[in-house]
C-alpha cells in the first residue's frame, strides 16, 4: 500500500467534507467520498474484495430498512396529516412552536431526522403563510429540534445507527443515557426561539400550494403498526436491528397498492452512497498505519481520545469542520471507553445545530425553504445554532459526567 498515495486521497476527501464541494467542479460531498475511494481502488490501495469488508453492511443494510418504513409514512399521508392539524391548531404563536418541536423531536426519535425534515418542511411553509405567520423560526424549531430529538434513539440519524451497530449498543440502554438530556434540549430550542422572536410572529409570505398525498388511512395504519412493532423490539429482543428493519422494509414494499420505485425513490441513496465511500477511505487511512501515528502524535500532546472529555470536545470540533457522519467514521477507529457511544452520538448529534453546514438536516430545511421564496440566512441560523449548540452540549456534557 502506498501511503502516499492514500494520506492524498484522505486528505482531499476530508478537505471537501469540510468544504462542502471541490472548487470548480460539480462534486458534493457524496460525490468527494465516491471519488476517493474510485481512485484508491483503481491505484491498486485497495482491492475490490478489501473495499467490501471495509463496509459495515449492518449500519447499512439498518440505515435503508429505516428509510423504506420512513417512505411509508411519506406515501401513506401520514406527514401531511400531522402537518395539518398542527397548522390548523388555534393556539398562540408560542404554544404552536412548542407542539412543532414536540411533534418533530418525537418524530425524529423514532423515523430518519432527515426523512421528516424533508417532507415537514414544504407543509411547514404552507401552515405558516396561511396563518400570516412568519415561517423562518418554526423552520429553524423544525431542523434543531429535529437534529437533538434524532439524538434520542439508535435509529434517529445516520450516525447514530452506524455507532449502535459498530459499537453493539444496546437500544434500551442508550435510550436510558439519552433521554433526560434530549428532553431538556428541546426546551432549550423553543425558550432561544420564543425569546429571540417573541414581537416578530406575524409575517406576510407568498401562498404556493404543495402537492402531498393524500392521507390513506390503512397505509398510515400499516406504517404505525410496523413502526411500533419494529420499536418493541428493538426495545425487548435481542434479535439484530439491522435484520429486523430490512424485514419491515421487505413487508412494505409487498404492497399492491405503493410501488417499490416509488418507496425507494424516498430512499436517500446519496447518504448511504456517502457511507459506503467513508469506510473504503477511513479503512485504507486506517490499515496504512497513517492513523495510529496520527493518534500517537495527539496523546503526545495530550489529546487521548480514551479520555472521554477529549472524545466528546473532538467530536464536537470534528462535526462542525467535517460534518457529523464523516467525523463519527473517523473516531470510531479510535479508542474504545465504555461511554465512547454514548459520547459519540450525543455530542455529534448534538454539534449539528451550531452551523447550517454542521448536519444535512439542516441543509434540507434551509434548501427546500429557499425554493418556496423563505431565505434563511447564515447569520439567522446561527442566532439560534449558537446558544441552542451551547445550551444542549453543556447539558449532554454535564449528564455524562453523572452518569459515568
Amino acid at each position: 500500500m502506498d501511503t502516499a498515495t492514500v494520506l492524498a486521497v484522505f486528505c482531499f476527501v476530508y478537505i471537501g467534507m469540510f468544504l462542502g464541494e471541490i472548487p470548480g467542479l460539480k462534486l458534493d460531498r457524496t460525490g468527494i467520498a465516491l471519488l476517493g475511494a474510485i481512485t484508491l481502488l483503481a491505484s491498486g490501495n485497495m482491492t475490490p474484495r478489501a473495499a467490501w469488508d471495509s463496509v459495515n453492511v449492518s449500519a447499512v443494510s439498518l440505515l435503508l430498512g429505516l428509510m423504506v418504513v420512513s417512505a411509508q409514512f411519506k406515501l401513506g399521508g401520514f406527514y401531511t396529516l400531522i402537518a395539518g392539524r398542527l397548522a390548523k391548531a388555534e393556539v398562540p404563536p408560542g404554544a404552536f412552536l412548542g407542539m412543532l418541536i414536540g411533534v418533530s423531536g418525537l418524530l425524529s426519535a423514532l423515523l430518519v431526522n432527515d426523512v421528516v425534515c424533508l417532507a415537514v418542511t414544504p407543509l411547514l411553509i404552507e401552515g405558516c403563510a396561511k396563518r400570516k405567520l412568519n415561517p423562518v423560526p418554526f423552520l429553524l424549531a423544525l431542523a434543531c429540534s429535529a437534529n437533538i430529538g434524532s439524538a434520542a434513539t439508535l435509529i434517529g440519524n445516520p450516525q447514530n445507527m452506524l455507532i449502535g451497530q459498530v459499537l453493539k449498543l444496546s437500544f434500551t440502554g442508550y435510550l436510558g443515557f439519552s433521554l433526560i438530556p434530549v428532553i431538556i434540549g428541546l426546551g432549550a430550542v423553543w425558550l432561544v426561539i420564543f425569546l429571540l422572536y417573541r414581537n416578530r410572529w406575524e409575517k406576510e409570505t407568498a401562498l404556493s400550494e404543495v402537492y402531498e398525498p393524500e392521507l390513506n388511512r390503512w397505509q398510515s395504519a400499516k406504517g404505525v403498526m410496523v413502526l411500533t412493532a419494529l420499536v418493541v423490539a428493538f426495545l425487548f429482543t435481542p434479535w439484530p436491528r439491522d435484520i429486523l428493519a430490512l424485514a419491515a422494509a421487505g413487508f412494505l414494499l409487498t404492497s399492491r397498492r405503493t410501488s417499490t420505485r416509488d418507496m425507494l425513490g424516498l430512499v436517500d441513496w446519496q447518504i448511504i452512497v456517502l457511507f459506503i465511500g467513508l469506510f473504503v477511505v477511513n479503512d485504507a487511512f486506517d490499515s496504512s498505519g497513517l492513523l495510529a501515528g496520527v493518534m500517537s502524535g495527539a496523546r503526545g500532546l495530550g489529546l487521548d481520545t480514551a479520555n472521554p472529555a477529549t472524545l466528546f470536545g473532538a467530536t464536537v470540533v470534528l462535526s462542525n469542520i467535517v460534518s457529523n457522519v464523516p467525523a463519527v467514521m473517523l473516531l470510531l477507529h479510535t479508542p474504545s471507553h465504555p461511554l465512547s457511544g454514548p459520547i459519540l452520538a450525543l455530542a455529534s448529534t448534538l454539534a449539528g445545530n451550531l452551523l447550517i453546514v454542521g448536519s444535512i438536516a439542516n441543509i434540507i430545511v434551509v434548501d427546500l425553504a429557499e425554493r418556496a421564496g423563505v431565505g434563511i440566512t447564515w447569520r439567522e441560523h446561527a442566532k439560534v445554532g449558537i446558544p441552542v449548540t451551547i445550551a444542549t452540549l453543556a447539558v449532554a456534557g454535564a449528564w455524562l459526567w453523572i452518569m459515568s
